[in-house]
């Protein structure tokens, strides 16, 4: 389905958000630590993983389904920081569908387009906009994956990707390490909401039936590898 520009994802006025959002930030004074606090959340409570609908999941049902991948955990993130006033927006790009590698396999990865369309989230932190995409993967997740790429001979796959041998999942918004970067490619601007960006025709996940049907029969195979992946990690 296409979705219209006017059909927020990142919903940070819904209660849930909020309530989410205030909770975690507590009595964090500073934005940096309330920064810190809605990361691991979204890094670490939201496992990895894929749902049906892609990308185009509301912020608040990212939550109720504890999962989500970088599209919809960027949501995630860029709502609940907009619930608590913390400027932040969302930044669209291609990225090689070898990111996927070795989570998809077969046909379902060779009928992938050989680009996708990928997000980050970027905030401005002492009136500096600071890019971050290391909320992407779970701790447990990223480290398991990382061993399997290093296993492999591989820099990019397993949804992580480590062109130099540096990647990370941490929250350093000064050095700005990151989990995917450097499968990126081109650049599709900042957005305030994922849907104005998805409404577009640089959207590039858009899944035609068939698709959509191999997609549907996938995740559930694919999830289990991750869930697998992570519990051997564990």
């Amino acid at each position: 389905r296409k979705l219209k520009s006017n059909q927020r994802l990142a919903d940070y006025d819904n209660p849930l958000v909020r309530e989410t959002a205030e909770r975690l930030i507590g009595d964090a004074n500073t934005v940096r630590e309330k920064l810190n606090r809605l990361f691991h959340y979204v890094r670490d409570d939201i496992k990895f993983g894929f749902t049906q609908d892609g990308d185009l999941v509301k912020a608040s049902t990212t939550i109720r389904l504890g999962k989500g991948q970088c599209n919809t955990k960027g949501t995630l993130l860029l709502a609940l920081c907009k619930a608590v006033e913390i400027p932040a927006r969302i930044h669209f790009s291609l990225i090689k569908k070898e990111i996927q590698r070795g989570l998809f396999t077969g046909l379902g990865y060779k009928l992938m387009p050989p680009l996708l369309s990928h997000s980050w989230i970027e905030v401005e932190v002492d009136g500096k906009w600071r890019s971050i995409d290391s909320y992407i993967n779970d701790e447990a997740y990223y480290q398991a994956a990382k061993s399997e790429l290093q296993k492999k001979g591989w820099d990019t796959g397993y949804s992580i990707s480590c062109p130099d041998g540096e990647c990370s999942c941490d929250f350093n918004i000064d050095q700005e390490l990151f989990v995917q970067m450097g499968a990126v490619v081109g650049d599709h601007g900042v957005w305030d909401d994922p849907c104005d960006y998805y409404a577009t025709d640089r959207y590039q996940n858009r899944p035609n039936t068939m698709k959509l049907f191999l997609y549907s029969l996938m995740i559930w195979r694919i999830n289990r590898r991750i869930e697998s992946m992570r519990r051997g990690y564990t």
